[in-house]
């Protein structure tokens, strides 16, 4: 199973809100060699760590592909600057992340590819879309699923599904 993690808080020209943004963002995978085959509830969630920024739009996506991790990852860095993403400092607004989390339970460590992604037992915003589009998940380093994971993380900061 290939899981990927999309977030954004800054509104795009061409989109429009973060919610549009990511909507579009998913449509254009469609259009490269990546087929979505589910997506979990958009999420609001809480800027990690903390901070006067905009609260963030997530989702966690199950795709297929043909393409290797290496590749996968150039797919999405590119789709990012598409969309306007400029990276700098680290934890800033962006108007599209779209990360890696994990490929068929593959290990690596390298640059600039690690899976599962690091930090992804970390977060909430990650965790809660992830328990929802693929509930019997293990974290492949951890040996836990995702609802174990889940009960672990503490309740701040918040991640909560977008009403209706």
């Amino acid at each position: 199973m290939i899981l990927l993690g999309l977030g954004g808080n800054l509104a795009t020209v061409d989109y429009g809100p973060p919610r549009q943004t990511l909507t579009a963002a998913l449509a254009a995978l469609a259009a490269r060699p990546i087929r979505v085959l589910a997506r979990s509830r958009w999420y609001s969630s809480e800027p990690v760590p903390p901070s006067a920024q905009p609260w963030f739009v997530n989702a966690v996506a199950v795709v297929q592909t043909a393409l290797e991790p290496p590749a996968l990852l150039a797919e999405l860095l590119d789709l990012e600057r598409r969309f306007g993403r400029v990276r700098g400092e680290p934890n800033a607004p962006r108007t599209l992340d779209l990360d890696l989390l994990d490929y068929d339970g593959r290990l690596v460590e390298g640059e600039p590819l690690v899976l599962p992604h690091p930090r992804l037992h970390e977060r909430r915003f990650v965790l809660a879309p992830l328990a929802e589009v693929a509930p019997g998940w293990r974290h492949p380093r951890l040996g836990l699923g995702v609802r174990e994971l889940l009960a672990r993380l503490p309740s701040e900061p918040r991640a909560e599904p977008f009403p209706g």
